[in-house]
């Protein structure tokens, strides 16, 4: 694999639990969520440069099924997160 996509693998991969990390540290739902869909993008950049190294035969069938299906995994568990905080924000904001 060539070390320009590597290190992109690995900064898209870092970004996801990262904004995770930091949106979490918010005090505010609405700076949370924007955090969060960052993450989301980053999954989907991650996604992305896999395809791209199945395609350019930088990985086999399975290596590539084994690290998407992760990344789809991760994607589901994200998701799940994402709506419970706009639910969670939208509660808020009816109670105040």
């Amino acid at each position: 694999m060539s070390s320009s996509l590597i290190s992109q693998l690995r900064r898209a991969s870092v970004s996801i639990e990262s904004c995770i990390a930091e949106g979490f540290s918010r005090y505010h739902f609405k700076d949370r969520l924007n955090f969060y869909y960052d993450s989301r993008g980053s999954i989907a950049e991650v996604q992305c440069q896999l395809i791209i190294s199945k395609d350019l035969s930088y990985l086999n069938n399975n290596e590539f099924e084994v690290a998407y299906i992760k990344s789809q995994k991760v994607a589901i568990i994200l998701s799940g997160l994402i709506k419970t905080t706009e639910r969670l924000s939208k509660e808020k904001k009816k109670s105040a």
